[in-house]
């Protein structure tokens, strides 16, 4: 018998993750917090988590107020 009952990932309906386990859009979620992005108010936004992701990065590692290289 198992000491520890596995838990659904909380979520609200209506909510939509990016999972980086599965690299697709879950509404709930469905996985743990460590395998996700997320929540977005939308499925599309979900879908395009990665891109947003990438898009900020660039505009960290080019801001004067916190590049600290050279």
């Amino acid at each position: 018998m198992a000491l520890f009952k596995e838990r659904k990932p909380a979520g609200k309906p209506g909510e939509w993750f990016y999972c980086l386990k599965h690299k697709k859009a879950e509404e709930g979620p469905e996985c743990p917090a460590k395998d996700r992005f997320g929540p977005y108010a939308t499925k599309a936004e979900a879908e395009h988590a990665m891109e947003s992701a990438q898009e900020r990065n660039r505009e960290w590692d080019n801001d004067p107020r916190w590049n600290d290289r050279g």
